[in-house]
C-alpha cells in the first residue's frame, strides 16, 4: 500500500539534513527519471517542516531511506518545469549533467546573463530538476532576459566527497562559460547560485582561485549563497551535534587540513567575485554568523561580500526565491550591483 504524499514529505524532511522541504507546483518529470532517492528534496503540497538535522546517519542510509519511503508515491510531483535543453553532459560521469532554461526575452542585441544554480541535499542526495530548485527562479529570471542553468553532480554515495563535488561544479561552470554563446548567453556574465550544500560548493568555487584555474573557470560575475552551513568548515565540524558530525565527516573528512581545503572562508583571496550570503535567522547552527565572518574577511582582502539575513526556514530560503516580495527584491538588488546590463534587465517591468 502506498504512503500518503504528506507522510512522504515528512519522511523526506527527516531524511535530508541541510536541505529543505515544502510546497511546490509540479510538472511531469523528465523522461527516464525513476530514482525517487534523487527526487527527494521537495514533495507535494504538504505542511511538512523545513528540517536541517534529523534522519538516518550515513549518506547511503539516508538515500536508501528516502528511496524506500517514496517507492509507492508519485515521484513526478517533485519535479519542476521542463528544461529547454535537458541533461547536457559536462563530464563523463552519469550525474555530471546540467539543464538549460532559455531566456524568454531578448531586449536589444546583448547576450543574456547566465545564472548557474547548484542544488542542495547534504552532499548526499538531490536533483537539478526538482521544483524547489528551479520553478520560482526560472519563472522570475528567464522572462527578464536571463538564462538559468541547473546542475547535477555526483554525490557521496557515488564516491565524491565535498571537495570532489567542488571540482564537479568548477567543471560545470567552465562548460557553461565555454558554451553559453550557443544558448544566446554571455560567458562573461555568469552568476553562481546554490542552496545549502550547493551554497557551500558555489562559494568554494568562488573563493578558491586554484580550483578555478585548474578547471579553466573564467571570471565569475558574482555568487549567491543560499543558507550555507559550511562557509567555515572547521567551525561547523567542531560544533556539529553528534547525529550530524558523522555526515559532515563523510563530506569533509576527519582532519583539519581536509576541512580547510574545502572551506570557502579559508580558501578565499582577493580574486573572489562579489558574494552574497543569504542566511536563515531561524537556524540553530548560526549560518548568519559564518556569513558575517566570511564578509568581514573579504573586506580585509579587498574583495566584496555582503550578508542578507532572512526570517525564513532553511528550505524556504531556497523555495521562496523568485517569488514576488522583499526577499527576491533584495537578491535582485545585489545582482543589479554586479553589472549595468544585469541592472537594466532587472529594472524592466
Amino acid at each position: 500500500m502506498g504512503i500518503s504524499n504528506s507522510f512522504a514529505a515528512f519522511l523526506v524532511c527527516l531524511s535530508m539534513s541541510l536541505s529543505g522541504c515544502g510546497s511546490v507546483a509540479h510538472d511531469n518529470p523528465p523522461a527516464g527519471r525513476n530514482s525517487l532517492a534523487d527526487s527527494a528534496t521537495d514533495m507535494s503540497g504538504s505542511t511538512a517542516q523545513d528540517s536541517i538535522g534529523d534522519g538516518p546517519g550515513s549518506c547511503a542510509e539516508r538515500a536508501e531511506f528516502v528511496r524506500r519511503s517514496l517507492q509507492s508515491t508519485a515521484g513526478a510531483l517533485a519535479f519542476g518545469p521542463r528544461a529547454d535543453r535537458p541533461d547536457i553532459p559536462y563530464g563523463p560521469l552519469a550525474r555530471q549533467r546540467l539543464d538549460v532554461f532559455m531566456s524568454k526575452s531578448r531586449p536589444g542585441n546583448s547576450p543574456a546573463p547566465v545564472i548557474v544554480m547548484v542544488h542542495g541535499g547534504g552532499w548526499c542526495v538531490g536533483d537539478k530538476a526538482l521544483g524547489v530548485v528551479t520553478r520560482n527562479k526560472v519563472e522570475h529570471w528567464t522572462p527578464k532576459g536571463f538564462i538559468f542553468v541547473s546542475v547535477d553532480y555526483p554525490m557521496i554515495p557515488d564516491g565524491h566527497n565535498a571537495l570532489l563535488q567542488a571540482t564537479d561544479i568548477a567543471r560545470a561552470v567552465a562548460y557553461v562559460q565555454a558554451h553559453a554563446s550557443e544558448w544566446g548567453g554571455d560567458p562573461h556574465r555568469v552568476i553562481l547560485m546554490g542552496h545549502s550544500a550547493g551554497a557551500h560548493l558555489v562559494s568554494l568555487v568562488n573563493a578558491d582561485a586554484r580550483l578555478r584555474s585548474t578547471f579553466g573557470v573564467g571570471r565569475i560575475l558574482g555568487t549567491v549563497s543560499l543558507d550555507s552551513g559550511a562557509t567555515n568548515v572547521p567551525t561547523q565540524l567542531r560544533k556539529a551535534p553528534p547525529k550530524l558530525k558523522s555526515r559532515y565527516q563523510e563530506a569533509f573528512g576527519t582532519t583539519e587540513n581536509e576541512w580547510t581545503s574545502a572551506s570557502p572562508f579559508h580558501q578565499m583571496d582577493r580574486s573572489s567575485a562579489p558574494w552574497l550570503g543569504v542566511c536563515s535567522t531561524r537556524r540553530p547552527d548560526d549560518s548568519c554568523g559564518q556569513a558575517r565572518e566570511y564578509s568581514a574577511k573579504a573586506q580585509t582582502l579587498g574583495a566584496k561580500a555582503s550578508v542578507l539575513p532572512v526570517d525564513l526556514a532553511h528550505g524556504s530560503v531556497n523555495r521562496e526565491l523568485g517569488r514576488t516580495g522583499s526577499y527576491t527584491s533584495s537578491v535582485d538588488q545585489f545582482l543589479g550591483s554586479l553589472d549595468p546590463l544585469v541592472l537594466s534587465l532587472l529594472s524592466r517591468p
